[in-house]
């Protein structure tokens, strides 16, 4: 199987020695489920894009410090192109940035959160269970970094999973789209530098909470399964 990691930001130059880029998170994460895996990395916010769709069984959209109604030209690109995978029904998966950009671009919208930032570990809750969800949960962590949200979904969006913080957590589109808020690639260690680095802008009480949440379990493994075999049919 080859995925195709759409990658719409890097991270911060001084972080990568330790953390990496976010096209090798992934890789990690999705390679851990199966080690067969092939990645192929696409630069999209610098405009690089497969030569054609089927060079990747599925898709991959990254997280970026950009917000999806930002009007800049690599987004609007990416936009086209995931309504082009949407047609041609190509698997795809979309993360942070990535759930917003594929529901807004398919007819949805997203916008800054009523909440404001939401960091560290969250819970959401299941609504409904897939074939694809092996192990079946009641409800799942992850790691979020995020101000903004799915505000409404696209027409053709089925909720699966959902919080108090974020109701549109989760979502897939018939057999080929699915899109998660919450970052399965992030480590916890890797989410408490970017809180220390941001502290003044979430305030003391977002973040000795979302550094307290760094306590808990997350479920990115589980996650990273359940998007391997979505991808793999």
């Amino acid at each position: 199987m080859i995925i195709g990691i759409l990658q719409a930001d890097s991270v911060m130059e001084n972080l990568q020695p330790v953390h990496g880029n976010y096209p090798g998170m992934f890789a990690g994460v999705l390679g851990r489920v199966d080690s067969n895996i092939v990645f192929r990395h696409y630069d999209v916010e610098h405009g690089e894009y497969p030569g054609e769709l089927d060079e990747c069984d599925g898709y991959v959209i990254t997280g970026s410090k950009k917000s999806v109604y930002d009007d800049e030209p690599w987004i609007h690109v990416l936009s086209a192109f995931v309504q082009k995978l949407h047609e041609q029904k190509k698997k795809l998966v979309g993360i942070c940035f990535g759930h917003q950009l594929v529901a807004q671009a398919l007819g949805g919208c997203a916008q800054p959160a009523d909440g404001g930032w939401g960091v560290g570990v969250h819970e959401n809750q299941v609504l409904k269970n897939e074939d694809f969800m092996d192990p079946q949960l009641a409800d799942f962590a992850l790691v979020l970094r995020h101000k903004d949200q799915v505000s409404v979904l696209p027409a053709a969006a089925q909720l699966l999973a959902t919080s108090d913080f974020c109701p549109n957590a989760m979502f897939r589109i018939e057999n080929h789209i699915l899109t998660f808020q919450g970052h399965p690639e992030f480590t916890k260690a890797y989410s408490r530098e970017l809180m220390e680095m941001r502290q003044g802008i979430l305030g003391e009480d977002k973040f000795s909470a979302g550094i307290s949440s760094l306590t808990r379990a997350h479920d990115s493994d589980i996650i990273s399964n359940w998007i391997v075999r979505f991808i793999a049919g």
